[in-house]
């Protein structure tokens, strides 16, 4: 039997499925089964996916699900093949009672891209209710004086299936008295009743046991049986009749409890007390009835005791009993339909279906964020709800179906701006005056990386002290990224970038959290003065964006350095010998001391002193040049043998100092110059004699020869020049608007040493230069020519000559060429100072003077 069943119901699902399959659309279209109830749980119901035309790889790419309506989960779905399958085991009975039709709607819902479809599923019956009686055993009174056909009410039998499967009839036992009738009333309820076929006697036989059995229309039928005992009584034998069998009332829901609805009314045509009428209710009136109304024993007047519902049940059925006073009384029954009457008393409900899911920031319009359901439980206009959301947000309501909403995206989404929106739902019916309700639904946004990281400022200017310990913090600098989470987090780094050919990453560390910035060594402002670092600021985002900032390291300079002491050279000895006439006026220069300080500024400021000498009061020193002068003329009682110590500070702080002492030799009929003073000094050395004559010779010839290859060089390009073309000299605009060119001079700085370079031709152009390097007391006059170098420093190199050295130290002689060539040859004369030969350039150091004749070069 039960394959049949499910045969049926397949074949009426077939049909079903075929009739409506052209009905379906992309957003409300309709699915709908039929199952019969009691399935087992992983039962098939249909499959959702070959319904709607979705392949099986869409069900997951596409975000295929469902959702219940009722709040429950009946049903649920294979997501591998979108079979749809029973959940729960359900009883039909107790999910739509005894209603005709029970359905219970889903929601399909594709979210990608956004589609929903209505299923629903139709519960069948089937018959797994048997028939059943309120009691066990049912008594009845029968006067003896019952006339034969006389009909006796019993109490109907229950059945909680529908249709072929409820009740269809009743069965009496056989027995000699009594024979079972039917009686249909209007509502359709059939109802047992016993009719007296044959008088009783009761001296025979004072009770009857009879068994009244009810029987469904099932297949196979299902039945339950109750015991009526008949009991024989005397006397009494007209029972109450009613006016009516069936009374029909309407009420309001909203009618106030203690309120009079209807009045029945029996008549009995005894005499006396056995024609006395007591109402009341049936014997097998279920308690809500009872708890809702009651009725008043003597008048019939029929009472609301309690607040009705429309919403809880729509009508009521009443079995209202008359019976009569007799010593064997007896009773007539009628019945009351009370129909409640809908009233707008139920405000709408709001029902999150699908609980709003964040959604990302970079969302498109249409993403939709939750699904929402609203109902009422009143009917007709009273339970026409509208949705409405509070205006101002990205977001809009798009209705699917009947009662049902997608809330979707509307707009572009900008976290850092709002990152919550708390939407208002309001739910509104049409009732008179209308009720309405509300939700409050929060959406929130999910970060994107869309933001860099900023600075707290573009370019950073940091000062530090030179010689500061290793380790030091230089600066930190700060960077903020609007986004949260991991695209806000900031990893500091330094672009690997070069200063002076050296990677600015030995310089620096820098820490990559906070973004401090620290030293890895000390720095010497004499060596560099200000160097760059890059800093990169790059968030954790995917993919990631950065920003960086320029911090500008300035070295600010220390007091480091004493004044060092050019002439009179050292490598002279620890005492520089110096003679002067005693013919000598006053005011007589006698020596000049030159001094420089690696240090800047005020640092380098240098001061002259005489600390000590033999005769204080014949010499004196210039604070600021160290001009040696005699103070007065020198008279025949002073000493020939002077010495004096003069000491040379800096401006700085600590005050650095250093000492020279100068032997001078005063003598009668001295009128050689200093050059034959030097002769004379190194003449007992004659090896050294020599070598300064191999390099003067060497000198004079490397002049000779690079003025022979100028004159060369001259000739080829104005050959060259006649033919529209050069060989050696690029014509611009520029040099015929200034054609003569002065040569270039050009100071170089190494520490302490310095040297000057004379460059010939265009300042712009790469040049060719030699730098001179020349001790000016050296005793071997050693002179050395260097490779070319570029000129671009010029400008700094004047001020830093200027600022290190007396107005009166240095002169340069240049000659102007109308067409200057490529190379250049510098030579620094000295006026002032008596001792050292008319050239004077830097100083060689002293691992590079035993050297000095190998340093020669022209290129």
């Amino acid at each position: 039997m039960r394959t049949q069943i499910q045969r049926r119901i397949l074949l009426w699902r077939a049909l079903w499925l075929l009739c409506f399959a052209d009905l379906w659309s992309d957003t409300d279209a309709q699915l709908r089964y039929t199952i019969p109830e009691e399935l087992k749980e992983g039962s098939i119901v249909g499959n959702v996916a070959k319904d709607l035309g979705l392949d099986v790889s869409e069900i997951s790419n596409r975000k295929l699900r469902i959702a219940s309506e009722s709040g429950k989960q009946y049903f649920s779905l294979n997501l591998r093949n979108g079979e749809l399958l029973v959940n729960e085991v359900i009883d039909r009975e107790t999910l739509c009672g005894q209603s005709a039709s029970c359905m219970l709607p889903l929601q399909v819902i594709i979210e990608d891209p956004l589609q929903f479809y209505r299923v629903e599923v139709g519960i069948q019956d089937i018959n797994d209710n048997s028939p059943i009686f309120l009691s066990e055993i049912n008594t009845i009174e029968v006067p003896e004086s019952t006339l034969t056909g006389a009909r006796f009410r019993l109490e109907p039998a229950q059945d909680p299936d529908i249709g072929t499967n409820s009740l269809r009839t009743y069965a009496l036992n056989k027995n000699e008295h009594f024979v079972m009738h039917i009686k249909n009333d209007k509502d359709g309820t059939k109802v047992p009743e016993i009719v007296l076929e044959k008088s009783v006697d009761r001296e025979k036989q004072s009770v009857h046991h009879l068994i009244l059995t009810g029987i469904d229309g099932g297949d196979p039928a299902r039945s339950g049986t109750t015991q009526i005992t008949v009991k024989i009584l005397d006397a009494n034998d007209n029972a109450p009749i009613f006016e009516h069998d069936l009374y029909e009332v309407k009420v309001m829901e909203s009618t106030v409890p203690g309120t009079m609805i209807l009045t029945v009314k029996a008549i009995d045509l005894d005499d006396g007390i056995n024609g006395e009428v007591e109402y009341s209710f049936a014997a097998h009136t279920p308690e809500i009835i009872q708890n809702v109304f009651d009725i008043n024993p003597v008048t019939g007047e029929l009472v609301v005791s309690k607040n009705l519902d429309y919403e809880t049940s729509t009508s009521y059925k009443i079995d209202i009993r008359a019976r009569d006073k007799g010593s064997l009384a007896m009773e007539g029954h009628c019945r009351v339909q009370v129909n409640v009457l809908d009233i707008n008393d139920n405000t709408p409900e709001i029902t999150i279906t699908s609980s709003p899911k964040p959604v990302r920031e970079d969302a498109p319009a249409g993403t939709m964020v939750a699904l929402i359901n609203v109902k009422d439980l009143d009917s007709g206009v009273n339970g026409n709800v509208t949705l409405s959301m509070s205006p101002g947000t990205p977001f809009k309501l798009k209705p699917t179906f009947s009662n049902h909403y997608a809330l979707v995206t509307d707009s572009k989404l900008d976290r850092e701006n709002f990152p919550r929106y708390d939407i208002e739902l309001k739910a509104s019916d049409s009732g008179s005056p209308p009720l309405v309700s509300s939700k409050l639904l929060t959406v929130n946004i999910l970060d994107v990386n869309d933001n860099p990281p900023v600075f707290s400022e573009r370019v950073y200017s940091v000062y530090i002290k030179e010689n500061s310990a290793p380790g030091s913090i230089l600066a930190s600098v700060t960077a903020s990224d609007l986004d949260t989470g991991e695209n806000a987090k900031i990893v500091y780094s330094v672009l690997d970038t070069n200063t002076r050919d050296v990677s600015v990453s030995s310089y620096v560390y820098i820490n990559s959290e906070n973004g401090s910035i620290f030293s890895m060594h000390s720095f010497d402002y004499e060596k560099m003065k200000v160097f760059h670092i890059i800093v990169l600021a790059k968030d954790n985002g995917s993919p990631s964006l950065s920003s960086n900032a320029t911090v500008h390291v300035f070295i600010s300079d220390r007091n480091d350095n004493a004044p060092a002491v050019i002439y009179p050279s050292a490598s002279m000895g620890s005492v520089s010998h110096q003679r002067m006439p005693r013919s000598a006026k006053a005011g007589h220069l006698v020596t000049k001391v030159t001094a420089v300080d690696a240090d800047s500024g005020h640092n380098a400021w240098l001061f002259y002193r005489l600390a000590e000498a033999t005769d204080a009061s014949l010499f004196s020193v210039n604070l600021h040049t160290g001009e040696v002068r005699t103070k007065r003329a020198v008279s025949e009682q002073d000493d020939s043998s002077q010495r004096l110590m003069i000491e040379i500070k800096d401006n700085g702080e600590p005050i650095q100092s250093t000492t020279v002492t100068v032997d001078i030799l005063i003598e009668d009929g001295f009128h050689e110059p200093i050059s034959d003073y030097r002769e004379k000094t190194i003449e007992p050395n004659k090896k050294n004699g020599k070598i300064t004559l191999y390099l003067i010779i060497s000198l004079a010839s490397v002049s000779l020869l690079c003025l022979m290859t100028f004159f060369i060089l001259l000739v080829k390009c104005a050959r060259g020049s006649r033919g529209g073309s050069s060989c050696c000299i690029r014509r611009t605009d520029s040099e015929y608007k200034n054609p003569n060119r002065n040569l270039q001079i050009q100071l170089n700085t190494d520490g302490p040493i310095k040297y000057v370079e004379v460059l010939g031709g265009d300042m712009m152009s790469q040049s060719q230069s030699f730098g001179s390097y020349l001790s000016p007391m050296s005793e071997f006059s050693d002179l050395t020519l260097v490779k070319p170098s570029s000129t671009t420093n010029f400008t700094d190199t004047l001020n830093v000559l200027d600022a290190s050295l007396p107005d009166s130290a240095w002169t340069f002689e240049s000659q102007q060429m109308q067409k200057p060539p490529r190379w250049g040859f510098g030579v620094v004369f000295s006026t002032d100072l008596l001792p050292p030969p008319d050239i004077m350039l830097k100083p060689l150091r002293t691992d590079l003077r035993q050297n000095a004749l190998h340093s020669l070069q022209c290129i």
